[in-house]
């Protein structure tokens, strides 16, 4: 029986191409929405799981989170230095890191930070070391620059028309190791240097934006040692700070006390499930799409398979005139079919996953934030759910044949 279905799908050859390719499609449109859509869940959520708690100006949460922890390019408003003086000395707070930006370098971002918060959120370095002067620079691993090499940062987002600091350097002093977040992108800097770079002073209010053209330009003296202990008068505005708090109690009661008229305060993680409930609609809406799409191929397969029985009735007649019993008809027919549809399965799973590893890669590549895709528990239903349903679409043209009688078959 094998062989007579190996061989009368090797004479069919083209049509049974056809089929496999029309339900490998289809197919593959559904897996590779569910794989990105969890792809990009897990790896936002990775990416965020080191920095608890964030502090800004108010405005926009979403904006906050996307520029301070995947390091979006937007314009902020500043928070005042007072907050960040306040917070480095409540006792309720681990360490609590400034961050700075609005410079590029050859599109990577340049991120005015800490010594600490490298150190706490990184996982080492692969080269090279801290950053201890307000001259030097580390780099995160997919910055492809070698120690010792020199950076001219250029003010606003590549592409918008940014002015060059041509009067400032940062050497290159070390590089860190893979963390799989947009960081690996970024150039760290200490914050004071963003600082001198931009001119920023006391009681600096204007927003952060890194379009805004200065009429002159600032400088950083690349030998002064770092400061990174600030009273409210020696900080100026900042985009946001990033805090480490010393407990989940603690977190809560600093979110609670930095929400206000000038302040804001917001848990990444929970500015992403209100974006994951948007990203969870738009998969619904393309999985209605892709169930569509194979609906409108498990029609045509139909039509198809039965015209290709009824073109068969002279050999489904010869072989019940040979004595083959209803049931081995029947099974040869579903057989024949549902290997069709099952390597087309298989095959729109191959193809799914491939397309997610091209689509992770290529946003990796542009935001640094690593996308495991990969199949899951929670994938055995889709696909069972589609074995089964390719087994009920076999059946019906093999009931088709399982009814034909012989010398009616062998007339048609």
């Amino acid at each position: 029986m094998i062989r007579f279905i190996l061989a009368d799908l090797r004479r069919l050859w083209a049509g049974s191409l056809v089929v496999v390719l029309l339900v490998a499609l289809a197919t593959a449109l559904g897996v590779a929405v569910s794989l990105q859509e969890r792809a990009l869940r897990l790896g936002s959520a990775r990416a965020a799981a080191k920095f608890d708690l964030i502090v800004g100006a108010p405005g926009s949460a979403t904006q906050l989170v996307l520029s301070a922890v995947f390091l979006q390019p937007a314009p902020l408003p500043l928070v005042s230095g007072e907050t960040l003086a306040k917070l480095t000395a409540d006792p309720r707070v681990a360490w609590a890191a400034p961050i700075g930006f609005g410079d590029f370098y050859a599109g990577n971002p340049i991120v005015g930070t800490t010594t600490t918060l490298v150190a706490e959120t990184g996982r080492g370095f692969a080269a090279g070391r801290m950053f201890a002067r307000e001259g030097e620079a580390v780099t995160g691993a997919a910055v492809d620059l070698a120690l010792g090499a020199e950076i001219v940062p250029v003010h606003g987002r590549p592409g918008a028309g940014g002015h060059r600091h041509g009067d400032v350097r940062y050497r290159v002093v070390g590089h860190l190791k893979p963390t799989g977040t947009a960081w690996d992108r970024a150039i760290l800097v200490p914050v004071q240097a963003v600082w001198h770079v931009h001119g920023l002073g006391h009681h600096d209010e204007h927003e952060h934006d890194e379009h805004e053209e200065h009429e002159h330009h600032h400088g950083i003296d690349a030998d002064a040692p770092l400061t990174e202990h600030w009273d409210a008068e020696d900080a100026p505005g900042l985009p946001a700070i990033l805090v480490k708090p010393r407990s989940v109690a603690a977190a809560y009661k600093l979110r609670q006390d930095y929400r206000g008229d000038r302040t804001q305060a917001v848990f990444p993680a929970e500015v992403l499930t209100a974006l994951y409930a948007t990203m969870g609609d738009a998969r619904r809406i393309l999985f209605a799409i892709a169930v569509g799409a194979q609906a409108l191929v498990a029609a045509s397969l139909v039509l198809v398979t039965v015209i290709h029985v009824a073109q068969r009735k002279r050999q489904i007649g010869a072989l019940r005139a040979f004595g083959a019993p209803r049931r081995a008809v029947f099974l040869i027919v579903w057989l024949e079919l549902f290997t069709l549809v099952a390597t087309g399965i298989a095959a729109g799973f191959a193809i799914g996953y491939a397309v997610s590893q091209a689509l992770a890669a290529a946003f990796a590549a542009e935001n640094g934030i690593v996308l495991p895709v990969g199949f899951t528990a929670e994938d055995v239903p889709f696909a069972l759910g589609l074995a089964g349903f390719a087994a009920l679409l076999a059946a019906l043209p093999a009931a088709l044949a399982y009814r034909e009688p012989p010398a009616q078959a062998l007339r048609g």
